[in-house]
């Protein structure tokens, strides 16, 4: 239901929300069951120009499998890659963690992309298989025409170097720099849908500052990446021992070059995630919606006072809806 009110909210298009672009929603929100409906709710109320990203709660391969040959038109690599496992070993009841990408295009027509998580999170870092989930091997790199605006969904990326030369994070960093080398081009947006570990945990501290920091290696098809943390919120429920854990906050970070000034607020503060390169916008653990723009500038005047990133409103459920600050803030002054 609240799902559903989301995406009615976002489809009405009340006030400056006809001008939302993206929609991120983190990992396992979406029953398995409501994929279909949801997907034809946003082919049949979004606006041109959408994209839809969220987690869906874990299914079986052999499922998995299906939802990939309903859209094999876009889904074409992933579709080859599962077929081939599932040929290779009994792995058709084995869980799958993934998500959807719904590209509205310009002319109307939907895209449906699929994917599987694709790295291993610590519980699967036990000698029995039997705990592991299946590792998806596809995840695309969309470019939109003709803005050049390239961007990237993953499902839960745990963001740390599991092997030096073959991590997830290092692969993305070396597909940018060949796409910057190559047509001049940057990755501008990465969306990570993220539930476990925290965004703020010292593994993604010690990645962060490689993404950004330019210590060790030259790094200009990411440099100017906006990274989007779209965490969970402290109502998050499902992990058994966990009901009392927090999933941390979700936040965006951006390089340093932003010049994103120091801000507090009772719903986010921003800060150098820590000493830093990065300027961090990070957000509350309360169940939120936040609509912000995203800072397209690559190269700013060192002197400008320009604040490229604008939280343009903060929502917050009420029964089955949501209503925006500003909005209880000028019915109470009246």
């Amino acid at each position: 239901m609240q799902v559903r009110s989301i995406l009615d909210l976002v489809a009405r298009g009340e006030s400056n929300l006809k001008k939302c672009h993206f929609l991120v929603l983190p990992e396992s929100t979406m029953p398995a069951d409501y994929v279909e409906e949801a997907l034809r709710l946003i082919d049949n109320r979004f606006r041109p120009n959408s994209v839809v990203m969220f987690g869906v709660e874990h299914v079986p391969l052999a499922a998995y499998r299906d939802v990939l040959q309903r859209y094999c038109e876009d889904n074409s690599e992933a579709l080859a890659s599962v077929l081939t496992d599932l040929d290779s070993g009994d792995i058709a009841e084995i869980p799958v963690n993934w998500s959807v990408t719904a590209v509205k295009e310009a002319d109307g027509r939907m895209r449906v992309f699929l994917q599987a998580k694709s790295h291993p999170f610590v519980g699967e870092e036990h000698l029995d298989s039997g705990h592991d989930l299946y590792r998806g091997k596809v995840f695309p790199l969309y470019s939109c025409q003709p803005s050049c605006f390239n961007f990237m969904a993953l499902i839960c990326l745990d963001y740390v170097y599991r092997d030096v030369y073959q991590s997830n994070i290092n692969r993305i960093i070396e597909k940018a720099n060949e796409l910057f080398f190559q047509t001049r081009q940057h990755l501008d947006l990465l969306v990570v849908l993220e539930c476990n570990p925290k965004p703020e945990h010292q593994a993604f501290h010690d990645v962060v500052n490689g993404f950004y920091g330019e210590y060790l290696a030259y790094t200009p098809g990411v440099r100017d990446t906006i990274t989007v943390f779209c965490n969970s919120s402290e109502t998050t429920s499902g992990l058994k021992g966990a009901e009392l854990s927090s999933f941390g906050h979700s936040s965006v970070i951006i390089h340093k070059s932003h010049k994103l000034g120091p801000a507090e607020h009772p719903e986010f503060v921003t800060d150098d995630f820590d000493g830093l390169r990065v300027c961090r916008l990070r957000f509350g653990t309360k169940t939120r919606l936040y609509y912000f723009n995203l800072p397209l500038f690559h190269e700013l005047d060192p002197r400008t006072t320009r604040v490229p990133l604008k939280i343009h409103g903060i929502f917050r459920p009420v029964g089955h809806s949501w209503r925006r600050f500003e909005d209880e803030e000028e019915q109470a002054g009246e």
